[in-house]
């Protein structure tokens, strides 16, 4: 049975692309559908909260997920991967390092996670089930989920991290999902992994690929525009001290 965005306690932001605001962090999960194909992009904090993502997907595309992008390797984003474990998975230009099994990558996820209040045992079960990362982008790619749906895959970063993948859906409105690069329910956090001096122009990039136009969805907090998006760089720039 067809079921709308709305009723699974979704978001629609265009024909066939919608996200969802997960509960605990506030993290965004979104949806491109195509004829073809349906790409995720992010996967949620945990292995149940991955289930859930997948399972609401299959109700609104009528298929399984065929394409995951996780738009940085925060625990987060990536910790419901596992759910989407035959689908092609892409991440920016090294994530595939930071995932391989016995890492310290996945230990300092778990570690996070732990820190911030994920269960222990849910954290360490999901550390141990992450994704191969199939598909590094470096540059752009281009994806193509069928019916005329072309999605860009995009590493702007470094940035939030030293491993940002962007998402634009072109169309009326275009829709970029920014990943953490982009924050509106607080101030966007840089922790260890992060590269302020070069956030802003991170931002600059992501400004390029959707323009003034576009729906830029951050990885907490609501949808914003363009005018956001350079609000956020220039207060940046001045917060780590980068000149323009």
């Amino acid at each position: 049975m067809t079921v709308t965005w709305a009723e699974l306690g979704w978001e629609r932001l265009a024909d066939g692309v919608g996200r969802c605001r997960l509960p605990g962090w506030d993290c965004t999960a979104g949806l491109v559908l195509g004829a073809d194909a349906a790409l995720m992009v992010d996967a949620g904090s945990s292995l149940d909260e991955g289930a859930r993502l997948r399972g609401a997907a299959r109700r609104l595309a009528g298929r399984r997920v065929t394409h995951l992008a996780l738009t940085h390797p925060h625990f987060d984003h990536v910790f419901g991967a596992a759910a989407f474990r035959d689908a092609e998975v892409y991440g920016a230009v090294g994530t595939g390092a930071l995932f391989a099994p016995g890492g310290q990558g996945r230990e300092a996820l778990r570690a996070d996670a732990v820190e911030e209040g994920l269960d222990a045992r849910r954290a360490a079960e999901a550390a141990d089930a992450l994704v191969a990362v199939r598909h590094e982008v470096r540059g752009e790619y281009g994806l193509d989920l069928g019916g005329g749906r072309q999605v860009l895959l995009a590493d702007v970063g470094p940035g939030h991290t030293g491993h940002d993948l962007a998402v634009l859906v072109p169309g009326a409105p275009a829709v970029v999902f920014c990943g953490d690069l982009v924050e509106e329910s607080g101030e966007p956090q840089a922790g260890p992994d992060a590269v302020p001096e070069r956030w802003p122009a991170a931002l600059d990039r992501l400004l390029g690929l959707g323009g003034d136009d576009a729906l830029y969805v951050p990885g907490h907090g609501a949808v914003v525009d363009a005018a956001f998006v350079r609000a956020q760089r220039d207060a940046l720039a001045a917060r780590f001290g980068v000149s323009r």
